[in-house]
């Protein structure tokens, strides 16, 4: 989380060549609380003051002399990459706005200023730009610690008993540091119950499931499976995670957050790498839309008439195709219904004569348990499979949610 000490004191530069537009702008950010305010007149100022400091925002008029606010944006991503690019732009012209927007822009704030819509704008920037330098230390400050337990991986074969013990400590670590990842605790949203159960099958898994409110009353909700398990896996699923959450936090689509997590993925995993997830969307009225990227099949329950839909995949996994798209479809919870969620290592349980618990036991006990409610199915489904495997090894990461429209 992000405190209101920290937003408030984050750098912020202001770029306009009008005097009277800049005293103007700082005197609003400081009357708002902003205690590190700074400006300039000349754009071409611009990249070095942000090399120097690197403002958490940059307010940008686009219209000046010299140098306009989409060339300065062209070198401001130069020097940050692929990164979050933290600009606000400023104009007189609606016109301008789809393109100072595609032109990497996060938001924009029209002229003559109005005090409440700047002072939203740029909270909810600020927010944004520190949560997502928040998730980059926290994955810089996992590799390291992945990075560190890689390199002894092959002294641990060596060590004696009690150096053992000690390397196991340190692997219980890197397990706490990756169910960090999971919601400490299920959040609660207005005409919704959520149940979610987590089993990964080593001390680091590529399973997760999140949840984040993105709107008044509207929230999402996503269960992914990174391939392979352990220490990469885990890393994977932490720049998805951060990714994702980066992206619906800043307004976007959920086909537009998939597809452009989909495209860092195919640029920055390994060519072996990919994810499958299930993402949707729901409002307080049981309307909504889901994408599955090659995810299982997820079973929704209809509580009127008892029976289960199917809502199967119809996109490639993540990171396997740079030119991949992905749709949202339209989804509708009534009241009473359920719809499963679930990662593979739930179906794939083995019992000690290899027989797989499959997609048939699933669906019998999804249809005899719904009706007593999500919590039992979920309790009863978990007892089911202990029983099923017989206490056979758990051969791949299990992670299950169930989300139940309440009754009126």
């Amino acid at each position: 989380m992000v405190s209101q000490a920290e937003i408030q004191s984050a750098r912020i530069l202001v770029v306009d060549d009008q005097e009277a537009n800049v005293r103007l702008l700082e005197g609003m950010l400081r009357v708002a609380g902003y205690t590190s305010v700074e400006s300039t007149m000349d754009p071409r100022t611009v990249c070095e003051l942000y090399r120097q400091h690197r403002h958490s925002l940059i307010l940008l008029d686009l219209q000046m002399p010299g140098m306009d606010g989409f060339q300065v944006m062209e070198d401001l991503k130069k020097i940050e990459g692929i990164g979050y690019l933290p600009v606000l732009v400023i104009t007189a012209q609606p016109s301008h706005k789809l393109r100072a927007l595609e032109a990497g822009a996060k938001d924009f704030v029209g002229k003559p200023f109005d005090m409440a819509e700047l002072r939203a704008r740029v909270h909810n920037l600020l927010e944004v730009r520190l949560l997502n330098q928040k998730a980059r230390n926290y994955s810089n400050a996992l590799e390291e610690t992945v990075r560190q337990l890689e390199i002894s991986r092959e002294v641990i074969r060596l060590k004696t008993l009690e150096e053992q013990r000690r390397s196991e400590a340190e692997l219980a670590l890197a397990q706490e540091t990756q169910e960090s990842l999971l919601p400490r605790s299920l959040p609660q949203f207005e005409n919704f119950h959520i149940h979610a159960f987590n089993s990964p099958t080593r001390y680091v898994g590529g399973d997760f499931y999140d949840f984040l409110q993105v709107s008044a009353g509207a929230w999402a909700g996503v269960l992914a499976d990174v391939s392979g398990k352990g220490i990469s896996a885990a890393l994977l699923s932490s720049m998805v995670l951060g990714a994702l959450n980066m992206e619906l936090r800043s307004g976007s689509t959920p086909q537009q957050a998939l597809n452009r997590i989909n495209t860092l993925l195919c640029e920055k995993s390994l060519p072996f790498q990919f994810v499958t997830l299930f993402l949707f969307l729901l409002g307080p009225d049981g309307e909504g839309q889901f994408i599955s990227a090659a995810h299982n099949v997820v079973y929704l329950f209809r509580s009127a008439t008892g029976t289960i839909e199917c809502l199967v995949p119809d996109a490639f996994p993540l990171g396997m195709f740079a030119d991949a798209a992905y749709e949202s479809r339209p989804m509708r919870l009534d009241d009473g219904d359920i719809f499963v969620v679930y990662s593979d290592g739930l179906t794939d349980a083995q019992n000690p004569r290899e027989e797989m618990f499959g997609e048939q036991a699933l669906r019998k006990v999804i249809r005899e348990e719904a009706p007593r409610g999500g919590r039992i199915l979920k309790e009863t489904l978990l007892r089911t499979i202990e029983t099923f495997t017989e206490g056979s090894p758990q051969m791949d990461d299990i992670t299950l949610i169930v989300i139940e429209r309440a009754v009126a």
